[in-house]
């Protein structure tokens, strides 16, 4: 990085060097076994507010390898502060690695929900290593002398439970938890399954006069992604309730889903066009006339004629994607017969250096003309 450039400022470099990492990290755990036989893992990749990459990775070990008793979790995690005098390099990366400080001590900091920490920080003093509470063990963390870190006085209730073999290793934070329980199996794969954060935003030129009680008053129905502005759902009652207040601070988003699950990606076309619908026979009627599939329903409202679906899909994924998923989704596009154009429109997002790998993906659906032409061009570029 050059002069005051922060990591934020160089996503290209952060990354390159996340990219890296992870690779070896994944190695260490599924090939060199140090957590033991890896049957199985999944992973999934977030990218916090500033952009910087984190990755929640979920592993299955096959039964000789799980960590069932104490004397294991203790092998495996410390939530624990290293004595800086034996291991000072692990000293020096563990106290990066608190949490908060919160609480009374610090209570603007970004976890503190109606005055409590929402990661339960501090946690308590605990001699010894309990397996299972409520799918989770409590990890041993000593009483000891405080220790100062920046201008806070910490212990060992302040510890992000950590592997210190990774830690040395990458110099990285990387929060290590055991699963001692099935209870807690559903949440984990439901949190790495739950996709990218997504929102719909609306700007407006000059000032914005907008009454929302009264648009709500007036129209005769709300689309799905407008719900979550007027209405607020009730776990308790597993039920949709209208809401009382804050709908102008909430944006209704639906996840993005891809063209290969062709059922859910026709169904949130229609769910961001249609209003009112509650049911799926509302969603399949279209002019008095159910259709049988939802790709028959968005070809009697219009949203198939022309490449503007496509356009639009590819527009969205332009946004987030890598040119290596770009390509890959444009490739999935052609099989459905699209034009030569489609590519030329989007050469700058897909980018010159991937074309080559792209042609033989495309060839069989372009006309033999074009083909040559388009194998010219990756192998000769214009300059």
């Amino acid at each position: 990085m050059e002069g005051v450039q922060r990591p934020e400022d160089r996503p290209d470099i952060i990354e390159s060097v996340f990219n890296m990492k992870l690779k070896e990290l994944l190695e260490d755990i599924c090939k060199h076994g140090i957590f033991g036989t890896v049957l199985a893992y999944i992973y999934v990749i977030e990218f916090q507010k500033r952009g910087l990459p984190h990755a929640h990775i979920l592993l299955t070990l096959d039964s000789e390898s799980k960590i069932r008793t104490k004397d294991d979790i203790d092998k495996f995690v410390s939530a624990e502060l290293p004595d800086p005098c034996t291991d000072l390099r692990l000293f020096q990366i563990v106290t990066k690695c608190i949490h908060g400080p919160c609480g009374t001590i610090n209570i603007n900091s970004p976890c503190m929900r109606d005055g409590q920490c929402c990661k339960s920080f501090p946690k308590q003093f605990k001699d010894d290593t309990e397996e299972n509470v409520n799918g989770h063990p409590i990890y041993r963390r000593r009483a000891t002398d405080p220790v100062q870190v920046g201008k806070y006085s910490i212990n060992n209730r302040w510890v992000v439970p950590y592997n210190p073999w990774l830690l040395k290793k990458f110099n990285a934070h990387i929060n290590v938890e055991v699963c001692a329980s099935v209870k807690s199996v559903k949440y984990l794969y439901k949190y790495v399954y739950k996709g990218h954060a997504t929102a719909s935003v609306k700007i407006q030129k000059g000032a914005l006069d907008h009454d929302e009680i009264l648009s709500f008053v007036e129209a005769d129905n709300i689309s799905y992604s407008d719900i979550p502005q007027y209405y607020v759902f009730d776990k308790s009652t597993t039920n949709w309730k209208k809401r009382q207040r804050g709908g102008q601070n909430v944006i209704g988003k639906l996840p993005v889903v891809s063209i290969l699950d062709t059922e859910s990606y026709y169904l949130r076309m229609l769910l961001l066009r249609k209003s009112g619908a509650i049911s799926f026979d509302d969603i399949l009627t279209v002019n008095g006339l159910r259709c049988i599939t939802l790709q028959q329903a968005c070809q009697e409202y219009g949203l198939l004629r022309g490449d503007q679906q496509w356009h639009d899909t590819l527009n969205e994924d332009a946004q987030f994607q890598s040119p290596r998923q770009l390509r890959m989704l444009f490739a999935m596009i052609c099989g459905y017969g699209k034009k030569w154009r489609m590519f030329q429109i989007y050469e700058c997002s897909i980018k010159f250096h991937f074309v080559r790998t792209l042609c033989i993906v495309i060839l069989s659906r372009l006309d033999l003309t074009m083909h040559l032409q388009m194998l010219r061009n990756c192998l000769h570029p214009t300059v």
